[in-house]
């Protein structure tokens, strides 16, 4: 009975239109190449503008060196392919509508300039990076009037569902994974004495993210509760390119007045009910105040772009009437592919070009650009205490060799590298000088930096960045630095890693 269900599976039935998919698009290309001899020229000749056109125009070209890659090997059935997935990406109805809700949404996020006038007179040095936050990324920044952290999922929880009781309005959700079991179920129950008082509840997450752990009707399941749920970015048979790029997002909106972001999604492992990898390091963080607002909009841009339900987000924006004390400044940012703009990369690497006596990162994963590489070893040249942090016990065994691969140079270049040993670090921090720290959803890969739609919070001038500074700290305490000589690969296995270092952008 388990085998069957296991044939008939949503899982396997993908996985079998997919190979259908490539063999098929490779007997065309066979026939092509035999019928028409012709063609051949003319793709080869194409092959050579399109590589050119990559070097020109890519944003991250470390990532599109896979596609020049393949193109120079197979020159002709690289460019087909090439083809094929730009123009499926811009045909994508998904695309185009994730493209268009994107640019309406531009009109919601305001900048109060005297916000910026303020960050002007307490540091001048630093007025670039938020300058760049809010007039090229376009989010803007505000008074902190309320950020709370929480070292761990099990810390954050609670405060969760407490918030989540004191729901009037609305509860807006967007995550990665949800996967029924303790956690899940405490919010779901919730939920649903929410909707019987008549508040708008809207849950969102991403069909592949949550391949394992929903069924392929859960969804509807939810809208006969009376819970309004969208599958992100549908799995469907017909594989097109614009399925690469997933929602990563973690974002709770509670009436207005209260955010929930960080790295946890909606899982047991994420509280440690569950044990897969050891000890599950995450975090949490909850806004208050004015900020909240840009967490709305990031939520409703995806959700009307599946379903127009909101012609005016304005009808969901509240302005405290009562605020905390000002501590500081924050922007909610989010980071989406379909702009040239790579505003969280962008955001890590200024606040490394900045950093004067320290740069203390969490993450789960290492696999970046040699932007982000000559950034991290020039702060460590110029003498700033750089660390990282990632698992000591891995959730996916080849991407951990990877992340591992880019420690030797990393090292020799003066980074220093710590792995958390009871487990797996899934927080994703920058924490710096005791004066700023952005936490979110967006690791220090391609697949976070490049391809998916992430978000996170920068925060300055606030005691809650020595909570940070002090997490950091914490879990440091519970880690065992690489030395250079275990970071040493032997030939085979540095060109095992170099060709793996090749794909990841497909990882």
């Amino acid at each position: 009975m388990k085998l069957i269900k296991m044939i008939f599976s949503r899982v396997t039935l993908i996985v079998i239109f997919f190979i259908a998919e490539i063999l098929l698009l490779y007997a065309q290309f066979r026939w092509l190449n035999n019928s028409i001899k012709y063609l051949e020229l003319i793709l080869r000749l194409l092959s050579v503008l399109i590589v050119l056109y990559i070097l020109k125009s890519s944003k991250h070209l470390s990532s599109d060196l896979v596609w020049i890659v393949l193109i120079l090997i197979m020159p002709i059935f690289g460019t087909v392919l090439y083809i094929i997935v730009y123009e499926d990406l811009q045909i994508s109805p998904t695309y185009r509508a994730l493209k268009k809700s994107t640019e309406d949404a531009e009109k919601y996020y305001h900048q109060d300039p005297k916000v910026l006038e303020e960050v002007e007179k307490a540091d001048l040095e630093r007025i670039g990076q938020f300058r760049y936050i809010s007039e090229s990324a376009g989010f803007p920044i505000y008074e902190n009037t309320g950020y709370d952290y929480y070292p761990l999922g099990d810390d954050g929880y609670p405060v969760i569902l407490e918030e989540l009781k004191k729901a009037e309005k609305f509860i807006f959700m967007e995550y990665f994974i949800i996967e029924e079991g303790q956690m899940w179920n405490g919010i779901h129950d919730i939920l649903k004495e929410k909707v019987a008082q008549g508040v708008d509840v809207r849950v969102m997450y991403d069909d592949i993210g949550s391949l394992m752990t929903l069924s392929g009707k859960y969804a509807k399941q939810l809208e006969q509760e009376g819970i309004k749920c969208i599958p992100f970015n549908r799995l469907n048979p017909i594989l097109g390119a614009i399925l690469n790029h997933r929602d990563h997002r973690k974002i709770l909106v509670i009436d207005g007045k209260v955010a929930f972001s960080g790295g946890i999604n909606l899982a047991d492992e994420y509280i440690n009910v569950k044990v897969i990898h050891g000890h599950w390091k995450d975090n949490v963080i909850r806004i208050k105040g004015e900020a909240v607002w840009s967490f709305t909009v990031m939520f409703l841009t995806h959700w009307n772009a599946f379903r127009e339900d909101d012609p005016d987000f304005e009808v969901y924006h509240v302005h405290p009437e009562e605020t905390g004390e000002k501590d500081g400044w924050v922007a909610p940012y989010g980071e989406t592919p379909l702009d040239d703009e790579i505003d969280a990369q962008n955001i890590y690497t200024g606040i490394l070009n900045h950093a004067a006596n320290y740069c203390w990162i969490m993450t789960p994963y290492l696999i970046i650009d040699s932007d982000l590489i000559n950034a991290l070893i020039l702060a460590a040249k110029s003498g700033v205490d750089v660390k990282i942090i990632t698992p000591g016990i891995p959730d996916k065994k080849i991407v951990y060799m990877v992340t591992r691969s880019y420690y030797h140079s990393l090292i020799e270049g003066g980074v220093k590298i710590y792995e958390y040993t009871p487990g797996f670090v899934h927080a994703k921090v920058f924490v710096s000088d005791d004066e700023l720290a952005t936490v979110g959803t967006v690791n220090l890969d391609y697949r976070s930096l490049y391809l998916h739609f992430e978000n996170g919070t920068f925060l300055y001038g606030s005691k809650e960045v020595d909570h940070v500074k002090q997490d950091v700290l914490n879990t440091l305490a519970q880690c065992k630095e690489v030395t250079l000589e275990e970071a040493q690969n032997g030939p085979f296995k540095e060109l095992l890693l170099s060709v793996m270092r090749l794909v990841t952008p497909l990882m």
